[in-house]
């Protein structure tokens, strides 16, 4: 069994990006697991209170899953032309201390929703130079940036347009396969 740990960046309960994490889920070749991780109760990053407190309980929930995980796949919403800022402060906890090791060496892919024309491409170059920080081992086999949106889903934030899904199934097909 392959297991992957998949992040949506939006917090919106009718988000585009949690909807196609949850399709993505739904579209796994047999013997492949998506679980979702959940970021909406990780902290903003705050030195004081890891010092204070250590690793919040949302962030060690969220390192278990990666530690359990064969791959991550980052689901991204692209805001002002980069990755969001919920995502990537549940990535800077989820590095901290033991956390790092996690992420060594870790397959990662990225794809995103978007209801502009350009999918998530910046957000998606914006994360290369994290997940290389990271030390990951980015996918780069396959690229899906969901253009127009607001046209594929409908408003409880469900994927309904068939060729996306499609295209998502061969994504992830080919992601695990790699895994």
């Amino acid at each position: 069994m392959t297991t992957i740990l998949g992040l949506s960046g939006s917090l919106r309960r009718a988000s585009f990006n949690g909807g196609l994490l949850r399709a993505a889920q739904q579209v796994a070749p047999p013997g492949v697991t998506i679980g979702i991780g959940d970021i909406r109760q990780v902290p903003l990053y705050d030195g004081d209170l890891e010092a204070a407190e250590g690793i919040p309980p949302a962030v060690r929930a969220l390192t278990d899953q990666l530690a359990a995980a064969d791959g991550l796949l980052l689901v991204t919403p692209e805001y002002n032309n980069g990755i969001p800022g919920v995502l990537k402060n549940a990535i800077d906890w989820m590095s901290r201390g033991e956390g790092l090791r996690l992420f060594k060496g870790k397959p990662v892919a990225v794809i995103g929703a978007s209801p502009g024309a350009f999918g998530t491409a910046h957000a998606q170059s914006h994360w290369l130079p994290v997940l290389r920080m990271l030390n990951t081992r980015p996918w780069f086999e396959g690229r899906l940036m969901v253009s127009r949106a607001g046209e594929l889903f409908d408003a409880q934030g469900d994927l309904t347009d068939d060729k996306t899904r499609q295209r998502l199934a061969e994504f992830v097909a080919g992601f695990a396969a790699s895994l």
